[in-house]
Parts: structure tokens; C-alpha cells; sequence
């Protein structure tokens, strides 16, 4: 698909977020197309450090709404010899959210960090996350020393 629309829309077709979850697939995208100009972000910071050392241009994340500064780090600094621990603290991060239903988690880290608990709410099909899940949430967030920028949109 991607060569054919490369082919067809030369100029146009720039790129891709590749949100399958499989680092393989991914890198076989990069090797293939990005020679050609065509860019694949990974679909998660999970594979930031991959994407970036393998010629990608980086990631589109949802949790970057929240852990932005960390993300960009990384970002900034990869070629730096800290990149693999860096690496390692966004994947704990990520996988403290992972828990839970993303958006409900980012939701409730919001509500928390900001004291805002109006943040903690969801829209249908969604469900909020209850008391003991949101407890669990912070007990990770901190265990993994999260940190949320402050924002004066959400006071």
C-alpha cells in the first residue's frame, strides 16, 4: 500500500504512524521507505530510541499529554550515552499506564498531578477509573518517579 501510494502521490505521501505494536514491522517500514522521504513514527515512546537509531524521525504518542518533558529528552539527547536508560525510564512510565485503560489512566495522572479531580471523568464508552484502580495508578507513577509539567490551561 504505502509503495503504491509513494508511486501514484509522489511528493505528497510524507509519512506514517505505525501503531501495531511490533517493532519489526516497523523497522522494515523504515528500511524500505524512509530512503525514499517517507517518514515512520513509532505509534508509542516504547519504540522511540528504536525508531531514531534505526533513521525514523520518532514517535506520536497519546502519552505525551502527559509525560511530554521525558519524551523529548530522549528525543533531544538520543545519540547521548545515557539514551538506554532514558529509554528504560520511559518504558516504565508507559507501562505503569498501561495498567489501565490509556485514556482513563492519563485522565486520572491529570486529575492527580493537578488537583483537578473534574479531570478524572470520561466520556462514554469509556469508564473512569475507580478509587482502588487510581491508588494503584499513583503508587506506580511514583514508584517510577513520574513527574507532570505544570499547566496553566488546566488551573
Amino acid at each position: 500500500m504505502v509503495a503504491r501510494l509513494l508511486k501514484s502521490y509522489p511528493g505528497i505521501v510524507a509519512g506514517m504512524k505505525d501503531s501495531g505494536g511490533d517493532w519489526k514491522h516497523t523497522q522494515a517500514m523504515i528500511e524500505e521507505f524512509g530512503p525514499q522521504g517517507f517518514d515512520v513514527f513509532a505509534g508509542s515512546e516504547n519504540f522511540l530510541l528504536a525508531d531514531l537509531r534505526a533513521g525514523g524521525p520518532g514517535c506520536i504518542t497519546a502519552t505525551a499529554n502527559v509525560n511530554p518533558t521525558a519524551i523529548v529528552q530522549l528525543y533531544k539527547t538520543w545519540k547521548q550515552a545515557d539514551a538506554d536508560d532514558q529509554q528504560k525510564k520511559l518504558d516504565a512510565t508507559r507501562a505503569a499506564f498501561a495498567q489501565f485503560p490509556l485514556i482513563p489512566a492519563m485522565k486520572a495522572a491529570i486529575a492527580w498531578k493537578t488537583d483537578r479531580q473534574d479531570w478524572v471523568h470520561v466520556r462514554p464508552p469509556l469508564v473512569d477509573l475507580g478509587a482502588e484502580q487510581q491508588q494503584t495508578l499513583r503508587a506506580s507513577l511514583d514508584q517510577v518517579g513520574f513527574t507532570m509539567p505544570k499547566a496553566a490551561a488546566l488551573a
